[in-house]
């Protein structure tokens, strides 16, 4: 194990070494997930993309392995005395499962408004769950204060040595398949997982680039490395990451190997998503999706060179997932609602169909409006969302309205 970029403290250098070890004799309970060539995102970007798919862990999450790594360090009065954590997601259920499958007692605190079936799984997978507080901060503090009360050993989600080790795991795994990668794009929050793939890979090696992604809204990791102080917060799709506090081991490691980040917009996010479902037809979670929202951001940085993230989560709530993939059709241009200006006389909604169905447009709604208008009382106007094969066939039904004597205008594109 080189690395001479930085010292490790002496229970990062044993936690590495040991679960390095487990992990050569096979980790039982974590997936060796598969790292896939993504032919068609990586050839529109003009880059060699490699995804490794961790959402196919048992939980959807990379968060196991840090859990497993974790829970298997303890010595047996510990594991006797039993374990707790706060999180209102993966972690949660990461640290369930497997303290379930090693027979050790686990308490999961996650804050109030924490979504039921959230709180479902994770008692499903056998923890007992405790809610309190209104942020993921107060059910800290909360765990905390379990830890001490109960003598219970607390969980970190990431600012933790045995934790990183275990997210390690991945960059080895990656590496070993192939070896010749360029860089590794990774989401970053807390920065367990970016920590524990720029410690594996770098070992490995030396001379590969390693950058962390976050959401712009909180850049809470990319202030605590630039000394910076933008602002942190705000509704983000990538939540697994929406950190307001970094860790200090993670952040102390990726200062010390001079980790770049790159800071992405909701916009990318969403995109990022949409592609993982679109054209891997996988699912990802915000959060998880968030490497190659990096990529999306600035492709030319990655143009003609062989490029590898990590899908970490697919815990998505099927509402909001809905939502983006219809919001997606209308950014390709494949849904459109047209505003349409009519005589208010009988026929006139069947001459409208009529033309966009010869154009072979499929009409999915219609809304008349007669009162809420500025129009004369013999004008309306509606509102009728189409589906296209895509943007120019979207164009070619535009013109075809128009060209039969109606005035229209797209209200939504």
């Amino acid at each position: 194990m080189s690395m001479s970029a930085q010292a490790l403290s002496p229970d990062l250098e044993t936690a590495l070494a040991q679960v390095w070890r487990w992990h050569d004799a096979g980790l039982d309970g974590i997936l060796r997930t598969p790292f896939l060539r993504a032919d068609r995102i990586g050839e529109a970007l003009g880059c060699e993309l490699w995804v490794k798919l961790e959402t196919l862990q048992h939980t959807g999450s990379f968060k196991e392995r840090g859990a497993l790594a974790r829970l298997m360090s303890l010595t047996m009065p510990e594991r006797e005395a039993g374990v707790v954590a706060a999180s209102a997601g993966n972690h949660a259920q990461g640290v369930a499962r497997h303290a379930a499958r090693l027979g050790i007692r686990a308490v999961i605190v996650m804050p109030r408004g924490t979504p039921i079936v959230k709180v479902q799984k994770t008692e499903g997978l056998g923890a007992e769950v405790v809610i309190a507080g209104d942020s993921y901060d107060e059910a800290q503090a909360r765990a905390g204060r379990l830890a001490e009360e109960q003598g219970l050993t607390l969980i970190h989600p990431f600012d933790d040595p045995w934790v990183i080790a275990g997210q390690s795991t991945i960059a080895r795994e990656m590496l070993a398949e192939q070896g010749d990668l360029d860089v590794i794009i990774a989401p970053v929050g807390g920065g367990g997982l970016l920590s524990g793939l720029a410690l594996a890979a770098r070992a490995a090696r030396p001379d590969i680039e390693i950058i962390g992604v976050q959401a712009a809204l909180y850049p809470s990791m990319a202030n605590r490395l630039s000394g910076q102080d933008h602002p942190v917060g705000g509704s983000t799709l990538a939540e697994g990451i929406a950190v307001k506090a970094p860790g200090d081991i993670t952040a102390a490691l990726l200062s010390s190997l001079a980790i770049d980040l790159i800071l992405v917009g909701e916009p990318a996010l969403e995109r990022a998503l949409y592609l993982y479902l679109t054209e891997m037809k996988v699912l990802a979670e915000g959060a998880g999706a968030a490497g190659l929202a990096g990529v999306l951001e600035q492709p030319e940085r990655f143009r003609g060179r062989k490029v590898a993230t990590v899908l970490c989560g697919g815990n998505i709530d099927t509402r909001l997932l809905s939502s983006i993939l219809l919001r997606g059709l209308v950014r390709s241009g494949r849904m459109a609602r047209l505003r349409i200006e009519l005589i208010d006389v009988p026929g006139q909604l069947v001459k409208v169909s009529t033309v966009i169905a010869q154009e072979q447009g499929n009409v999915i709604d219609v809304a008349y409006h007669r009162v809420f208008s500025d129009l004369p009382a013999k004008v309306t106007y509606i509102d009728i969302s189409v589906e296209a094969h895509d943007r120019a066939h979207m164009e070619r039904i535009l013109a075809a309205v128009k060209g039969a004597g109606f005035k229209v205008e797209i209200a939504a594109y």
